[in-house]
């Protein structure tokens, strides 16, 4: 099945005092391009934020208005594959340990279980939702008319999803100065 995907890199980053979190270096690539390297397999990118220089060819959009949170990033996504059907792989652009294999993983599990609309990494007990694999019809049949500033949860929740296992540094993002430190730490330029 044709796996595209939705990488959103906007946000306020209030937890990191507004600095350009997908612009962050992490060994020498930007999270963004963490999140686009663990892409690769999907025939088409869409990245939900201003548009930057990246490394491979993917489309731009921006929720509306800017700033109205993640379900709102993810409807403008989804929009923007309106011609397409399949899998799309939705993505935080601040997950660095997510990689090719995790949305390898993720396809699997959600293509071994019948009936499931979409497959969610599993970190410390608690489902990262911008971290899965989804069968667009289910994802785009569960969106709200209205997406500003509402819980992700108002979606994901009402759907059936396998739950994938984070392996090693999988789930954890980077939220703050210190989560970046740390990562940094583990993985010097």
């Amino acid at each position: 099945m044709r796996l595209t995907a939705v990488v959103l890199a906007g946000g306020r980053a209030s937890r990191m005092r507004g600095v350009d979190k997908p612009g962050l270096l992490l060994g020498g690539r930007s999270l963004l391009e963490h999140a686009l390297a663990a892409v690769a397999a999907a025939s088409l990118v869409v990245v939900v934020g201003p548009q930057r220089t990246v490394s491979r060819p993917v489309s731009w959009t921006r929720e509306v208005p800017v700033g109205s949170g993640p379900l709102a990033a993810l409807g403008a996504g989804l929009a923007s594959l309106s011609e397409v059907d399949g899998l799309v792989a939705v993505l935080a652009a601040d997950q660095p340990g997510v990689t090719a294999d995790t949305v390898s993983r993720l396809c699997a599990a959600l293509s071994d279980v019948d009936g499931s609309d979409g497959a969610v990494l599993v970190a410390d007990g608690r489902k990262q939702w911008l971290t899965g694999v989804w069968r667009l019809a289910a994802l785009r049949a569960a969106m709200p008319a209205e997406l500003a500033d509402a819980p992700l949860r108002a979606v994901f929740g009402g759907l059936h999803v396998v739950e994938v296992p984070a392996v090693v540094r999988e789930g954890r993002d980077v939220d703050t100065p210190e989560d970046l430190a740390a990562w940094r730490a583990a993985h010097p330029d």
